[in-house]
């Protein structure tokens, strides 16, 4: 248990500070409401009709969902880079694997005209 201890103190003062944070900015933050802090943001563009109620066109969600697909690639290569030279050959054909499979997927999501912006 005495391995654990630093970790969960850590824990335990991020779960604090993000708990104190919110709470402090709703206790201590102005509350002018208007209308305009109301709608939906859309990246400084005007709200359209079908964002009233902050509903967004589903742009922003592929996005988004490529994002954290080509995020989660760069979480997995940083431990292959650090034991590369240990996993030797067998290592280096499974990340080749896992970055074509990556590939394809966003090859088919180029082709099919996710990343443009009409």
């Amino acid at each position: 248990m005495e391995l654990y201890t630093p970790v969960l103190v850590l824990v335990a003062l991020a779960t604090l500070f993000a708990v104190g944070s919110v709470a402090m900015s709703s206790l201590v933050g102005p509350k002018r409401y208007n209308r305009a802090k109301l709608d939906s943001y859309e990246c400084g563009i005007e709200p359209t009709p079908h964002a009233i109620g902050g509903r967004f066109p589903v742009k922003y969600y592929i996005t988004a969902m490529l994002f954290i697909v080509f995020d989660i690639e760069i979480i997995f290569l940083y431990p292959w880079a650090v034991y590369f030279d240990s996993m030797g050959a067998f290592g280096l054909v499974e990340m080749v694997l896992f970055i074509a499979t990556v590939f394809v997927a966003y090859v088919y999501v180029w082709r099919r005209g996710g990343l443009d912006w009409d």
